[in-house]
């Protein structure tokens, strides 16, 4: 039995909802995806994108920041507004950081500047997808400086207290305190958590810190649990 044939229908039942109004960059996904066994759907406008995304339940959104009607940002935060956790590669031809920052902020998964390699672009739909559909967590829990993660249910309780985190948020803080007062390079917890096969960009590994922050730590300028290790990463420090 050939391989490849296996590999592409084992991953043709999943749908790639495009959200893109250049033509070129369109197509060019749209090829690409549909080489690698994937279905799209192609939309060109922010308020499309919502409707469809909601309707058509895609397993995954690339989605452009720069689009008429409504921008990816928008499309982005309304979505997690209405509890819809499809993951989100978001596409910027903007050099401003702000806009890769905030859409990682407000949930987006992952995030490729153009122009970009359609192969790893690729690479990247596969590791988020892996991540997405992953066998879950066992029954069970993890309770460290006040802070208890139901890893089966995906909840958070800081001090009998239910905290809100995007899924990415959930896995690093799982991750993080499944190694707890153990250094965790930004490579390490980029592989672990997004699943990269290659180098990826570690500012992510960064932005998703900061929100764990704001949310858990009662200073956020001198976090108790979530520690830096200048020029290596992060720790996650049970104190008494």
């Amino acid at each position: 039995m050939d391989t490849n044939m296996d590999t592409i229908e084992a991953i043709s039942t999943k749908t790639i909802l495009i959200v893109e109004d250049d033509p070129s960059i369109c197509t060019l996904l749209d090829y690409n995806l549909k080489q690698n066994g994937y279905r799209t759907i192609v939309v060109t406008n922010g308020l499309e994108a919502l409707e469809t995304a909601t309707k058509n339940k895609p397993d995954l959104i690339v989605l452009d920041i720069m689009l008429p009607g409504m921008d990816g940002i928008d499309v982005c935060r309304n979505l997690r507004q209405r509890n819809v956790e499809t993951p989100i590669i978001m596409l910027t031809a903007r050099g401003d950081e702000t806009d890769k920052v905030l859409g990682l902020e407000i949930g987006a998964d992952d995030y490729m500047t153009k122009p970009f390699s359609p192969r790893e672009l690729t690479a990247r739909v596969k590791a988020v997808l892996r991540r997405a559909n992953g066998p879950k967590q066992p029954s069970d829990s993890i309770s460290i400086n006040g802070l208890t993660v139901y890893l089966e249910r995906y909840q958070t309780e800081l001090n009998g207290e239910l905290l809100e985190f995007t899924p990415k948020e959930f896995e690093l803080l799982v991750h993080l305190m499944k190694h707890k007062n153990r250094v965790l390079s930004r490579d390490q917890l980029l592989s672990a958590v997004w699943n990269y096969d290659f180098s990826g960009d570690t500012r992510i590994v960064d932005v998703h810190i900061s929100h764990l922050r704001d949310k858990i730590e009662e200073d956020t300028k001198k976090p108790r649990s979530i520690k830096t290790v200048r020029g290596i990463g992060y720790k996650f420090e049970e104190y008494s």
